[in-house]
């Protein structure tokens, strides 16, 4: 399943970059995201975050793990847990002035909860939208 969201701002790409590579924003921009916290490392590859999200009235934990970064343009963190594996990519470019930027999530659910995905499709959804206007909103303020 792939949720992909993209948002054009005034920002500068670096000043957007350097804000959403920083994963602990995620409290900021994304609704579904209670908390998030560094765990290790300094945000390059091998960076670990653990992340608390509320999805379907329920918290769950993942731990994401900076898998690339390309500075300035490109991270890319995968987030696992026993029942998803998220693979989470956001891509900066300029536009003008300011900012373009593509936000992809690929899931990958196992066990019982792949039979039950066509059930949370409305849901995840929401959260693709709910997270893209936060992140128009957050990447506003830069």
């Amino acid at each position: 399943m792939r949720l992909q969201r993209s948002v054009t701002v005034d920002a500068s790409p670096e000043k957007v970059f350097a804000y959403l590579s920083d994963f602990t924003t995620t409290e900021e921009w994304d609704p579904g995201t209670v908390r998030c916290v560094r765990t290790s490392g300094d945000g390059g590859v091998g960076t670990v975050y653990l992340n608390t999200s509320k999805f379907i009235g329920r918290e769950t934990e993942l731990t994401y793990t900076v898998l690339d970064v390309d500075p300035g343009r490109r991270v890319q963190l995968r987030g696992q847990n026993k029942t998803v594996t998220a693979t989470d990519t956001i891509e900066v470019s300029p536009n003008g002035s300011g900012s373009d930027v593509l936000y992809t999530a690929d899931f990958e659910f196992q066990g019982a909860v792949k039979l039950l995905l066509p059930l949370f499709m409305g849901a995840l959804k929401k959260l693709g939208d709910d997270a893209e206007q936060g992140l128009r909103e957050s990447l506003s303020r830069l």
